[in-house]
C-alpha cells in the first residue's frame, strides 16, 4: 500500500474540508480544488503551502479527482461522510459523527490540515460554476512556470 495518496490519507484531507464547511456540502470538483489549494496554500496567498510544489504539478490535480473519489467511499463507509443526491448532481457533507472525529485527532499534520481548511472556507468563497476557471487558472501558472525554467533556444546552458 502506498502510504502517500493512500484512499485512507486523501479520505481524511476530504473529512477536514468537509468538517470546516460543515454543515455545507461540497462536490467532487470543488473538494479536487480545495485539497490543492488546501496543501499549496502558499500559492494562493494564505499559508505556507504544506506540500512543495514539484514540476509534475498537473499530473497531481488530474489524478486528484480519483484519489478523492477513492477517499470518500472510506470516509461513506466509515460514516463519517453523507451523499445526498441532487439536481446539480452528487454532494458530500460530513456526518454528525464527522467534525467531532476531526476535532480528536492530535497529529501536528492534521492541525495544520485544519487550519488552512478553514482559512480556505472563510476566504476562498469560489462558487461551483467558478471552481473550473480557478482550477484552469491553477495549471496555467504551472504551464507559465514550466516555460519560465526552460532554457531559451540558441543560449548557452551547460
Amino acid at each position: 500500500m502506498n502510504p502517500l495518496n493512500s484512499p485512507l490519507e486523501v479520505g481524511m484531507r476530504a473529512l477536514v474540508l468537509l468538517s470546516a464547511s460543515f454543515p455545507q456540502s461540497l462536490d467532487v470538483a470543488r473538494l479536487v480544488y480545495l485539497d490543492h489549494a488546501m496543501l499549496h496554500s502558499g500559492e494562493l496567498d494564505g499559508p505556507p503551502s504544506l506540500h512543495p510544489s514539484l514540476p509534475a504539478g498537473p499530473g497531481e490535480l488530474a489524478m486528484k479527482r480519483h484519489l478523492i473519489e477513492q477517499g470518500l467511499i472510506v470516509l461513506l463507509r466509515a460514516g463519517l461522510a453523507d451523499v445526498e443526491a441532487t439536481a446539480d448532481g452528487l454532494v458530500y457533507r460530513a456526518s454528525e459523527e464527522g467534525p467531532g472525529f476531526v476535532g480528536i485527532l492530535e497529529a501536528p499534520y492534521i492541525g495544520a490540515l485544519k487550519a488552512r481548511a478553514e482559512w480556505l472556507i472563510a476566504t476562498q468563497s469560489v462558487s461551483p460554476p467558478d471552481i473550473r476557471e480557478a482550477t484552469r487558472a491553477i495549471t496555467e501558472r504551472w504551464a507559465f512556470e514550466f516555460r519560465s525554467n526552460l532554457p531559451t533556444p540558441g543560449s548557452d546552458h551547460d
